[in-house]
């Protein structure tokens, strides 16, 4: 294997981390920081610290699906693995960047799916379809499944709250619970997607799982701290004015809905989640409170997502077959 290729495709999919933290840290706390629970810096802090952690300790279960699940670079012959590795992860890094310029929260894990997908297309490799199907039919669930959450959490919590909780104690109680359930999500945000960085060198033998999702991880952090203010603004303001109870029923959707994919070991959008809690805990209020030309925006990004990655990559991984000595 050559040591520049390597690398490259070391380096790229650490990008690929970087994108991940810039455009998906708003998931995390961007409602609590929409909520005005706490300030943008904090945010970043606590989003900084449970995603490296679920990275670490949570982290391996979905690299295996992203490395070897879709098409089996372990498997390719000599350095063709690597080629796909290094061009997937530029592809999907390229998409997931110009989406966060243009402060849109996509999914990570759509892209690098797709992506993964077309490299394989472009050299004849055996792409496993079922497992891209049931991926598919996941990406479909995971914003209903949280809407659906979001609705009910809602309904509950405010009846529970008015209710139960004496009013002068309310804002206390509620930023506990925003801030504690924005925590959770960044840790099953961090074991979900780091894999979208990582399951690619793993996959062609780069890096063992362990070592792979601790620099990925360390690669997101980078990336929420330079660039993840940007997508948050969208998360925390711009679909619906969020109170506080709202941020915590979000969040608490959200988490639980991707932390039982990640179990599972399905690469599943952060994105998708949390958007489709907010938009869920938008409809008790009645549809006029959501901003639709935003949500239109965002559903037209996503589907957007693989099929650009995927064409980008196969494009560019065609374009040099012919200079690749496998």
């Amino acid at each position: 294997m050559s040591i520049i290729l390597i690398g490259f495709t070391l380096l790229m999919s650490l990008a690929v981390g970087w994108s991940i933290g810039a455009n998906d840290a708003a998931n995390s706390l961007g409602t609590a920081v929409g909520s005005k629970v706490i300030n943008l810096k904090q945010g970043i802090v606590l989003i900084s610290i449970f995603g490296l952690l679920g990275a670490l300790l949570q982290g391996q279960h979905v690299a295996h699906t992203i490395g070897k699940g879709i098409v089996p670079m372990d498997q390719l012959n000599g350095s063709l693995g690597l080629y796909v590795a290094l061009v997937a992860s530029f592809a999907a890094c390229a998409w997931v960047v110009l989406a966060t310029y243009f402060k849109m929260p996509i999914s990570t894990s759509h892209s690098i799916v797709g992506a993964v997908a077309g490299a394989g297309l472009a050299i004849g490799a055996p792409v496993k379809w079922k497992i891209l199907g049931d991926i598919f039919v996941c990406w479909i669930t995971t914003p209903i499944g949280a809407a659906i959450f979001g609705y009910v959490f809602y309904l509950l919590l405010r009846n529970f709250f008015h209710r139960i909780i004496p009013r002068k104690f309310n804002r206390v109680v509620t930023s506990v619970l925003i801030i504690t359930s924005g925590c959770y999500v960044a840790y099953s945000w961090g074991a979900n997607d780091v894999a979208n960085a990582t399951g690619v060198i793993v996959g062609a033998g780069i890096l063992s799982p362990t070592v792979s999702v601790a620099l990925g991880g360390i690669a997101i952090v980078i990336g929420i701290v330079t660039w993840g203010y940007k997508v948050i603004e969208t998360i925390g303001s711009e679909i619906t004015h969020l109170l506080p109870l709202m941020a915590f029923a979000a969040q608490l959707a959200s988490a639980i809905n991707v932390h039982v994919y990640t179990l599972f070991g399905i690469p599943v959008s952060t994105s998708h989640s949390i958007v489709g809690a907010i938009f869920g805990i938008g409809l008790v209020r009645g549809v006029r409170v959501l901003n639709i030309r935003i949500m239109r925006e965002i559903i037209f990004c996503w589907l957007a997502t693989p099929f650009v990655s995927g064409v980008i990559s196969f494009l560019i991984l065609k374009g040099m077959i012919t200079f690749i000595k496998p």
